[in-house]
């Protein structure tokens, strides 16, 4: 499992991962939770982790840069357009990721 960029959307209990690797196809669409998401990124190689930057993404943010990730948090102007029925990750099409963190973060792969 070679993931270049992991999506992260935080909720109060659990969590929507997308991760998708260096072509931009997506390798991972899970829901878990918290603690599960945790474990998962400390098995992981270091890679781009991005999410909606708010008070837990915060915090997020520090446990998995001090495992050598590199954080891109979103302003959640840019991330509402995307959110249909309150299921982004479910739904989002498979490109969407990868443009979206093009244009708002500063990304290329």
């Amino acid at each position: 499992m070679q993931i270049s960029i992991l999506g992260i959307d935080i909720g109060k209990n659990s969590c929507s991962v997308v991760g998708v690797d260096d072509r931009g196809a997506v390798v991972v669409r899970r829901t878990m939770r918290r603690q599960t998401l945790i474990e998962l990124v400390e098995k992981l190689p270091a890679c781009v982790i991005a999410m909606e930057a708010c008070c837990g993404a915060h915090h997020f943010g520090r446990l998995f840069a001090a495992r050598g990730h590199e954080i891109r948090l979103m302003s959640p102007e840019y991330v509402r357009p995307y959110v249909r029925r309150r299921r982004m990750m479910t739904e989002m099409p498979r490109a969407l990721p990868r443009r979206h963190l093009d244009r708002r973060c500063g990304l290329s792969i």
